[in-house]
């Protein structure tokens, strides 16, 4: 008997460093036994020092990726990554509708770690009206939820006041706003449209982060797609991501990529301990 594939798509940049963007994505989707394809939006140039080029797909090439994919294999959870310009944003949207696909994990993407812009300010507008009102749940960090409400964040209540605005105001079915660019520890606040829910963890000092975000993203949208609830699947991410950062590779002179293995490795330990224990 064939178990079932749990199958999860990632409309998304590609990160030639393989820290972030569609390669960080499958990386996550195969760590959590789910079945990764991709819709690749744009080429970047890049390792650890930074972004030396991008390279935007043609709208029609972004479209034929995302109508193969779907018609024929079909999409248990999306998530969408660096969509540069306005035109993108519409497509995917677009697409998103047509194909009914309910489970659609929003990942901001506007600035790279090392500082390049991801994201056309042009594009801001159509990030606010068009996909955010089709997302499931959209994942940005304290400046990019300052961006998009347009909200100073520096406390927890702010964080909270930019999650319930992303939900109410731009019509997202949630909101995590994520603290890791705030002092102390990182916490992430969830807004599920009814109640909050806070998550913390603790804070490793480490230049070793790019990709975090990609990475959280994926990981939500791989646990939405094997049917666990939006809390199960950020409280996983947030576990896994907090276990990518602590275990650093160390690879790079620049902001080195996350620990994909580190996840899967620690449930093996755990698994490990508890039969010795037995």
């Amino acid at each position: 008997m064939v178990n079932k594939v749990y199958k999860a798509l990632t409309i998304a940049g590609s990160d030639s460093g393989g820290g972030a963007g569609i390669q960080a994505d499958l990386k996550t989707f195969q760590m959590l036994d789910v079945y990764g394809m991709s819709a690749i939006t744009a080429v970047t140039a890049q390792n650890t020092l930074g972004v030396h080029g991008i390279y935007d797909i043609p709208l029609e090439g972004i479209e034929k990726q995302l109508e193969a994919v779907i018609g024929d294999i079909g999409v248990d959870a999306a998530k969408t990554g660096m969509l540069s310009q306005p035109e993108v944003i519409e497509l995917v949207s677009a697409q998103i509708k047509k194909h009914g696909i309910t489970k659609l994990v929003v990942d901001p993407v506007m600035i790279a770690k090392g500082g390049a812009s991801l994201l056309a300010q042009s594009a801001q507008h159509a990030l606010r009206t068009q996909l955010l009102p089709v997302a499931a749940v959209v994942t940005p960090n304290i400046p990019e939820a300052e961006v998009i409400t347009g909200l100073r964040i520096t406390t927890l209540d702010e964080m909270k006041e930019a999650a319930v605005r992303l939900v109410q105001q731009f019509g997202a079915g949630a909101a995590v706003v994520k603290g890791g660019h705030s002092s102390g520890e990182p916490t992430d606040v969830l807004y599920d449209g009814e109640r909050f829910h806070i998550f913390t963890a603790e804070r490793y000092e480490t230049r070793h982060t790019h990709g975090t975000g990609c990475t959280f993203s994926a990981c939500i949208a791989a646990e939405l797609a094997k049917g666990h609830s939006l809390l199960e699947a950020v409280h996983t991410a947030k576990q896994f991501i907090t276990l990518a950062i602590r275990d650093e590779l160390g690879i790079g002179a620049g902001h080195g990529p996350t620990n994909h293995w580190a996840y899967s490795r620690q449930l093996r330990a755990d698994a490990d301990k508890l039969k010795k224990g037995q």
